[in-house]
């Protein structure tokens, strides 16, 4: 069956792929009947992932890591995520007086993602396309957790893995710069509905989805 290895499963011997060094180990065991689940062919080298022992063809689990740094059968990370994200900036701004429902004795944090016009890239969808600028805001409570999720938010950016370029699920138009899967709460009331406050574990979840993309505090 698909990334299992043998009842009788001998040693893991650590290997190495290009830059990414003991992100699998290879599984000497001599079952020839499992089926590589990339190509759905018997396994050539096969090569078992060292943290969670999902095994592929070397080949086809190094040209799926070179796409993404992740296991294709779990998503267990192998590696630091880089997104597609286009040129950009993210500044941040505290104020004081501004009190998210659900927060009213923190100030309020604001994001604002600014990203100029241009045009796609070889990792972008459409490459040679020209896209739109556009320019989004974020809110945060200026609390302890608020915090800990900005610095997180920050990460998230400088691996380019906040927005994307592709088709808006809001107005369809496609070629265009779109959140990528980071929740953010883009109205300062509204409720969960309306992408805003209040909205009591919505600091947790989003640190959650983080943790999920090898994004943590540490």
């Amino acid at each position: 069956m698909p990334g299992r290895g043998s009842n009788n499963r001998k040693p893991f011997k650590t290997s190495s792929m290009g830059a990414a060094p003991s992100q699998y180990a290879e599984e000497v065991d001599g079952n020839q009947e499992e089926m590589c689940p990339i190509c759905l062919s018997r396994f050539k080298k096969k090569k078992t992932l060292d943290k969670c022992k999902h095994s592929f063809c070397e080949d086809c689990i190094s040209r799926a890591l070179q796409v993404k740094k992740a296991c294709p059968m779990c998503g267990c990370l192998y590696g630091q995520l880089t997104g597609n994200q286009p040129d950009g900036k993210m500044e941040i701004f505290r104020d004081p007086s501004l009190h998210l429902p659900g927060y009213e004795k923190y100030g309020t944090i604001v994001i604002r993602y600014t990203f100029p016009a241009g045009i796609q890239g070889p990792n972008h969808p459409n490459p040679g396309v020209r896209y739109p600028g556009t320019t989004r805001e974020a809110f945060l409570p200026d609390s302890n957790k608020g915090n800990k999720v900005l610095k997180l938010f920050d990460k998230a950016f400088a691996q380019r893995l906040t927005f994307t370029i592709g088709t808006s699920v809001t107005t369809g138009r496609s070629n265009v710069i779109t959140w990528n899967d980071i929740h953010h709460r883009t109205n300062i009331t509204g409720g969960p509905q309306m992408f805003g406050y209040p909205d009591p574990t919505y600091l947790q979840r989003v640190e959650e989805e983080l943790e999920a993309k090898g994004l943590t505090a540490d």
